[in-house]
């Protein structure tokens, strides 16, 4: 007797929870490529920049977070999205 799947392509629960646990693993590698470049460099980061750094999920904003975090002279710079540093974190 074979078996026979329909995962991935169907929208099965198996394919949703599948891809849904995907992205989580990669916003997880994100985010520990994020705090390893600030680290390297010598940058400080809060607990407060690290929660918000691993608790994101939008892979499009840790890209971006990942670019900055190669020039940013503080951890608060990565999430400058207008350009005001100044700006408190959300």
């Amino acid at each position: 007797m074979s078996f026979v799947s329909y995962f991935p392509g169907r929208g099965t629960v198996r394919e949703t929870a599948y891809l849904k646990g995907k992205t989580e693993g990669r916003a997880e590698g994100e985010a520990r490529g994020i705090l390893s470049v600030l680290e390297v460099r010598g940058i400080p980061v809060t607990d407060r920049v690290r929660e918000r750094i691993t608790s994101c999920t939008d892979l499009d904003r840790m890209d971006t977070w990942l670019e900055r975090s190669r020039t940013v002279e503080r951890a608060e710079d990565l999430f400058d999205e207008e350009g005001n540093a100044d700006k408190p974190i959300a």
